[in-house]
């Protein structure tokens, strides 16, 4: 429900605070006082484009504020900002010609805030915004009107599966066609890996084995000398050290204080044997053949010449061709897959498209329903002449079968005419806002049930009727209102009497400057306002027909 909206440096609104109620809310004042501009107003806030020269003259920005109380939040469309606690909608116009838009203070894109505002308010006007003028709307109001959503998710479902397998039969159907040529180049990618015989961490071990091999010669030099000054050498290590041994036993027989530094020396000697066994072990490892540095070369090429196919690593390689088999696998069965594809999407595509008849059937009996109940009330609304048809037809493809979508096979479209002799056109063409808005009032009175918008708004409703027409619109309207909150502009008493909330808009001068002033109507103030819009100035007959309305309406 629409609460409150602020608007600021607006045409010729300065600063002004709007408040309205559940239910039925009357706009009523002189023409030219500015009604129609808290409209325009409103659907800035509902993203409408914006103009520059829409900021009062002198200022820099021009600002509406708007604010709603939410209900259920989970039926507005998910913008990932909070609308539990309401909605703010905000929108700022500066005279550089940008605009920004807000949402409960967090700044969003305008068909962000266009998106939102379409689901919180409908406004039928000139100038309006209105989801009742497009086709997947119009589509949704006879299937819910109709009660045909369980038959629309079907339909969907099904869309959804036939979807799926078309995009996995016609990849499979290319693979089938290139497969003699993949399977031969598979085969051949899992043979050349194979024939490797590549093992875990190889080409580390093969790299370190290369650094070696080059090394070779350096090596054994050095090996040869460290072993022969540890071991072989006149004056080697172990020898040195067997002396000094003998020497401190020497000692140890006249001065047992040595006995601690010789049983450190003593401890020595097994690390010595030790390492003179390792170093004689790799005096011998180093003892290769020179060729075999050929053999590692030719064995590092291979595995590079792999990795630049295949991977990185031995271990992409490896990787690579178990994908390899298992595809090759597939390709080896895609002819049964195959089969077995074409008879899954075709069931599934005939279930598709006989939901889908079975909706089309019940949107276009639903359909007949619907524009006869409209016509009936588009009488009620002067149109003694109107025709109303909604018109269900299906596209074919060239061999002229349906073409079958998401929401079925249907094209939806409200089309009308308010005049005898004329064609009916789509209701997106309708040129006369005043009719429009009627047309937009009769279907909303049979279609409150199903309309989930919250706040409906008229303007100029009341274009070329009076009598008895008037009161018949009234009536609807307060229907309406029973459902929705209405926001009505009108120059009609008729009309007027029958609201719950009455604001009258004025425009006055002060300070050589004027300015649009709003007041909520108490009763007697009412029956003043009405008195006037009755016979233009107020009079004592007109007060006795406005009391007599008021009474008429209670």
């Amino acid at each position: 429900m629409l609460r409150e909206i602020n608007i600021k440096n607006l045409a010729i609104i300065d600063d002004l605070t709007v408040r309205f109620e559940e239910g039925f809310n009357v706009l009523t004042g002189e023409t030219g006082t500015g009604k129609s501009i808290i409209v325009d107003a409103l659907g800035l806030a509902l993203g409408n484009r914006a103009q520059s020269d829409m900021i009062k003259a002198g200022e820099k920005e021009a600002s509406v504020q708007a604010f709603f109380e939410i209900g259920d939040a989970s039926a507005l469309p998910e913008i990932g900002i909070d609308l539990s606690d309401g909605v703010v909608l905000r929108r700022v116009l500066s005279t550089s010609g940008k605009s920004r838009a807000y949402i409960n203070d967090v700044m969003v894109t305008l068909q962000t805030l266009s998106e939102l505002g379409k689901a919180l308010v409908d406004i039928h006007s000139q100038h309006e915004h209105q989801s009742l003028l497009q086709q997947d709307k119009q589509r949704m109001i006879i299937d819910s009107y109709g009660g045909h959503l369980q038959e629309l998710a079907r339909v969907q479902d099904l869309y959804t599966v036939v979807q799926a397998l078309r995009e996995e039969l016609n990849a499979l159907t290319a693979r089938v066609q290139e497969r003699a040529h993949r399977i031969d180049l598979l085969s051949f990618q899992i043979s050349e890996i194979d024939s490797a015989r590549l093992k875990p961490h190889e080409k580390q071990l093969l790299e370190e084995e290369q650094k070696i091999l080059s090394n070779l010669h350096r090596l054994k030099e050095a090996t040869e000398a460290a072993y022969s000054l540890l071991h072989e050498a006149d004056g080697s290590c172990t020898e040195s050290l067997s002396k000094v041994l003998r020497r401190l036993r020497d000692m140890q027989a006249v001065d047992p204080a040595i006995t601690d530094t010789l049983e450190m020396l003593e401890s020595a000697v097994p690390l010595l044997d030790d390492a003179a066994i390792s170093l004689r072990h790799y005096r011998d490892k180093y003892n290769l053949d020179p060729l075999r540095i050929d053999e590692v070369q030719d064995r590092l090429d291979l595995i590079g010449g792999l990795e630049k196919k295949y991977g990185n690593s031995v271990e992409d390689i490896v990787a690579y061709r178990h994908a390899a088999a298992e595809e090759l696998k597939e390709l080896e069965t895609a002819d049964e897959r195959l089969q077995s594809l074409e008879e899954s999407f075709g069931k599934q595509r005939d279930l598709l498209l006989h939901a889908a008849e079975v909706l089309s059937s019940k949107r276009q009996k639903t359909s007949r329903k619907v524009e006869d109940l409209i016509e009936r009330n588009l009488k009620d609304l002067a149109f003694r002449n109107a025709n109303f048809r909604i018109d269900v037809s299906q596209d074919r493809d060239k061999d002229g079968s349906y073409c079958v979508t998401y929401n079925g096979i249907d094209r939806v479209e409200f089309l009308f005419s308010a005049n005898a002799g004329e064609p009916v056109k789509p209701l997106a063409k309708v040129a006369s806002g005043g009719e429009l808005s009627r047309v937009m009032l009769a279907l909303k009175s049979i279609l409150a049930d199903v309309d989930n918008v919250p706040v409906l708004i008229f303007d100029e409703v009341d274009a070329g009727i009076g009598g008895k027409t008037a009161e018949s619109v009234g009536r609807k309207l307060v229907k309406a209102s029973t459902r929705h909150q209405l926001l009505c502009i009108t120059h009609l008493p008729q009309i007027a009497s029958l609201a719950a909330h009455h604001l009258r808009i004025e425009k006055a001068q002060k300070n050589a400057k004027v300015y649009v002033a709003v007041q909520e109507l108490s009763s007697p103030e009412r029956k003043e306002e009405i008195a006037r819009m009755l016979s233009g100035t107020v009079t004592e007959i007109s007060r006795r027909h406005a009391e007599e309305l008021l009474e008429r309406t209670k």
